[in-house]
């Protein structure tokens, strides 16, 4: 039956209408979709500029001793405290030392040699006031052989005020010497010891053979350094003693050594905290 004029106008109209809907439907619907997000950005030199003056400021700093004090249980120290001078001792002087002779007493520690097992170990003692930072380059007749000794867990870093640490020298041998070479020691305030108990042996570069039985007692930080704080190290441009003190007055989580700072020989000698003006 042949539908009339007025229905086939109705009936048209309806398939036109129900064109459009799907259309809207499908092309608008998809338009609704939340945008791609844009890709991360790296920093760019007036970010990196910011965060240089964030990490700079006096109140900032202050805020992190007020925090790192709290986390370790010790008295807030000011920002006249840690712009004092650490008191160091140093000697050069070249010792033989050997497992059973009498101790030596050199830059507040006294150090004796035993034999423990199949290793020679050195017991340092502290005989200074105060927790220490502390140092003791030694050399064996063995050379690389001293690494297959099993290194004992010791703090590399810090003794203990009235305390001493036990570390792994080298296998034994009756016919292998041990030759000291430089003894150095840093006096540390509670929040200096604190801060530098958390620096990897290596940062401050101390000898691989030695480092490999560090056991940090908390957390440690990266071990990463700029290359040209590295190629100082090396070059001994930049010494132990530069780089502990560093660490002794700035959280190593938050401030990286600047290739140009050398350890304070008076109190207020340059502002804290001491940030590289080159970033």
């Amino acid at each position: 039956m042949a539908i009339s004029d007025p229905y086939r106008l109705v009936v048209i109209g309806g398939g036109a209408a129900l064109v459009l809907v799907m259309s809207l439907v499908r092309f608008c619907g998809s338009m609704s979709l939340p945008p791609k997000p844009p890709p991360p950005r790296a920093l760019t030199g007036t970010q990196q500029e910011l965060i240089s003056r964030t990490t700079n400021s006096p109140t900032v700093y202050l805020d992190y001793l007020h925090s790192d004090a709290a986390a370790a249980s010790i008295p807030v120290p000011t920002l006249n405290d840690m712009q004092r001078k650490l008191p160091y001792h140093g000697d050069e002087s070249t010792r033989l030392l050997a497992p059973g002779a009498a101790p030596i007493d050199v830059a507040g520690l006294r150090l004796h040699l035993e034999v423990s097992g199949d290793a020679v170990v050195m017991k340092i003692e502290n005989l200074l006031p105060s927790d220490v930072a502390y140092e003791v380059t030694t050399t064996s007749s063995l050379g690389p052989a001293c690494n297959s000794a099993r290194a004992l867990p010791f703090d590399a870093m810090v003794i203990r005020k009235g305390s001493s640490e036990t570390r792994t020298e080298c296998v034994y041998r009756t016919d292998a010497q041990l030759r000291i070479t430089k003894v150095e020691t840093i006096e540390l305030p509670p929040l200096s010891a604190f801060y530098v108990e958390q620096v990897p042996p290596s940062l401050v570069g101390i000898d691989a053979r030695i480092a490999r039985g560090h056991h940090a007692s908390g957390e440690v930080c990266s071990e990463v350094v700029a290359q040209s704080v590295r190629s100082g190290i090396e070059k001994h441009e930049i010494g132990w003693r530069d780089l502990v003190d560093f660490y002794a007055r700035h959280r190593c989580q938050t401030y990286q050594f600047p290739s140009t700072y050398r350890a304070l020989s008076a109190d207020g000698e340059r502002p804290i905290p001491a940030v590289d003006a080159r970033m």
